[in-house]
């Protein structure tokens, strides 16, 4: 990043940031090496820049609200697999991406500046914590929101348990998480788990319009009420952390590397019917 006012930020790579007017600050996934018509992937340094990059955020005197999208084909694709297969390898890994992975739902919680989320394509994996953890989260309608841990072979635990009864309530979330299903942004905003869908051609431009309007407010009294709205997200943080311990325990197990190989193989998992369970 060449931009003097981006010092705040230059350590970050996988990340690529940009200043608007109004104190808004543009967080954008791009696809490795910027390949056109590729999703954003979270290898080793995009898992580790989008849990860092709140703790910036959240002392960055030049920011009033930040807006996070996708670039090229999606909003994110999931985990990059040479990292899930590392982590299935290697308990050091397993853990340092476990601290990651919790820091990354903390860290937006407790970021107090105002994020807005524009998902486009498939919204998936580490960047979907973002795009639904965001205080407003707009979805064109068309867009793809996955979490596919249970395909994979683990549990739903990056996100999943700290928000998403809350808001599309149980048993949607129980249906969406349980069977891996993809959910459209017109029925996500139906049922409550996205703030807005719009057509994809407006969606950029919404989420500008949005954020604009939260940098022209009143800040103490837009991050105080964030602060009080979020503390309904800490209270569920014992069920975000006993689901993170469970999908980091499943890393471990036979199901994830069968889920693996069937991302690879591009067909559907045979996981058997063997349960310790």
């Amino acid at each position: 990043m060449s931009d003097s006012s981006l010092d705040h930020y230059a350590h970050y790579q996988a990340l690529k940031l940009r200043r608007h007017p109004q104190g808004i600050l543009e967080i954008i996934m791009g696809a490795k090496g910027g390949a056109p018509g590729k999703l954003s992937t979270a290898d080793e340094r995009l898992h580790r820049e989008l849990a860092d990059i709140w703790r910036d955020v959240d002392t960055d005197p030049d920011t009033r609200v930040v807006l996070i999208r996708g670039e090229g084909k999606g909003f994110s694709g999931g985990g990059d697999l040479a990292l899930v297969q590392q982590m299935a390898d290697d308990f050091q890994v397993r853990a340092r991406v476990w601290r990651e992975a919790r820091d990354l739902v903390y860290n937006l919680i407790n970021c107090n500046k105002p994020v807005v989320s524009a998902m486009h394509g498939a919204a998936v994996g580490a960047g979907l914590v973002a795009g639904l953890l965001a205080d407003v989260s707009i979805a064109a309608r068309d867009a793809r929101i996955i979490d596919g841990h249970t395909r994979l072979g683990v549990a739903a635990g990056d996100h999943a348990a700290i928000v998403w009864p809350l808001l599309c309530g149980m048993a949607k979330a129980k249906y969406y998480l349980l069977l891996c299903e993809a959910v459209s942004g017109e029925e996500a905003e139906r049922i409550g788990l996205v703030s807005l869908c719009v057509d994809e051609a407006e969606l950029i431009s919404k989420a500008f319009e949005v954020a604009g309007k939260l940098a022209n407010g009143s800040q103490t009294a837009i991050r105080w009420t964030k602060y009080a709205l979020n503390n309904w997200l800490r209270l569920a943080g014992p069920s975000f952390d006993t689901s993170l311990a469970l999908e980091f325990m499943g890393f471990a197990g036979p199901d994830v590397r069968e889920g693996i190989q069937s991302l690879r193989e591009r067909r559907p998992p045979n996981f058997g019917l063997d349960s310790p369970f």
